[in-house]
């Protein structure tokens, strides 16, 4: 059965945030879900869907009636044999004073007299929700990308490095522009170029051939040995900061066999990290006709 968690707690305490931390992580959630609608929404069949681990809801005090139906919900749920887990949001008042003067929003509390009496009373009211919690964030001295973090981690039972950042490797030619969405980019232009060897210029990098060519060269082991380990300290940094794509962009002349080779390496490298990349060759064909 698919996990359920809600999260909930008081407003301005980055409730959008964590939900969009489960989105990056494949979970289905839906914002300002009303307890008493929640039972309907189990029953559609989305929740099967293989690409799915999960799913997540926001409750809180925007929905009317949250706080008197919440105990009542929590029960049918139990009953039915799913066991929701609790993340409750909060952070200290000036703080969230501050995020909601920035927004200019209405608090959802906005019978009180000011804006500070708001968030007090909502403080009050969702006490017995809080204690119902699995897992309380205080979210006072946390920047987005921390929050995200700390999601991450809960939902991967503490283990570190939990953001599943989407990396991907292309290969392209200098000649026909870098690409657009490329974070890192290196230039192989100086290894020995397979194009001016008659036998290899038909073929393209993924050819072996034109690998042994290439990876049998001293220059080309000793540049990868360096860019891998390079990769290797880097990618972990980009993960911890919540990067959700990382697209790492090798080039050459035509884009047709050193960048080919030298991406599929890359490519393998981080496969067997465990890491799930994607390679594409952008280029490859484009130099047919020169051939």
């Amino acid at each position: 059965m698919l996990k359920v968690y809600i999260i909930t707690g008081l407003s301005g305490s980055g409730k959008t945030t964590a939900i969009q931390a489960f989105e990056d992580a494949c979970f289905y959630c839906v914002d300002n879900m009303p307890m008493e609608l929640l039972q309907k929404f189990l029953d559609l069949p989305l929740k099967e869907s293989p690409e799915i681990k999960g799913l997540v809801f926001v409750m809180d005090i925007r929905s009317k009636n949250f706080i008197s139906n919440y105990g009542p919900g929590i029960k049918s749920l139990e009953d039915r044999g799913i066991s929701p887990i609790i993340i409750f949001l909060e952070a200290d008042e000036n703080t969230l004073f501050k995020r909601y003067s920035e927004t200019r929003r209405q608090h959802p509390v906005s019978n009180e007299k000011s804006l500070l009496d708001s968030i007090k009373r909502e403080k009050d009211m969702m006490l017995p929700i809080k204690q119902t919690a699995h897992q309380i964030i205080n979210t006072t001295d946390l920047n987005t990308h921390q929050l995200k973090s700390r999601i991450l981690d809960l939902i991967n039972d503490g283990c570190t490095m939990s953001c599943l950042t989407k990396i991907n490797v292309i290969s392209f030619g200098f000649k026909y522009g870098i690409p657009n969405d490329a974070d890192l980019i290196i230039d192989i232009r100086f290894l020995a170029n397979p194009y001016f060897v008659p036998e290899l210029k038909p073929l393209d990098g993924e050819s072996a051939a034109v690998r042994q060519f290439l990876l049998s060269n001293n220059e080309t082991i000793v540049f990868l040995e360096k860019y891998l380990d390079l990769l290797d300290y880097l990618i972990p940094l980009y993960r911890r900061e919540n990067k959700s794509y990382l697209t790492l962009a090798v080039g050459c002349t035509g884009g047709r066999h050193r960048s080919v080779a030298v991406a599929r390496r890359i490519f393998e490298h981080l496969n067997n990290k465990g890491f799930n990349p994607g390679l594409i060759h952008r280029d490859k064909d484009l130099d047919l006709k020169e051939i």
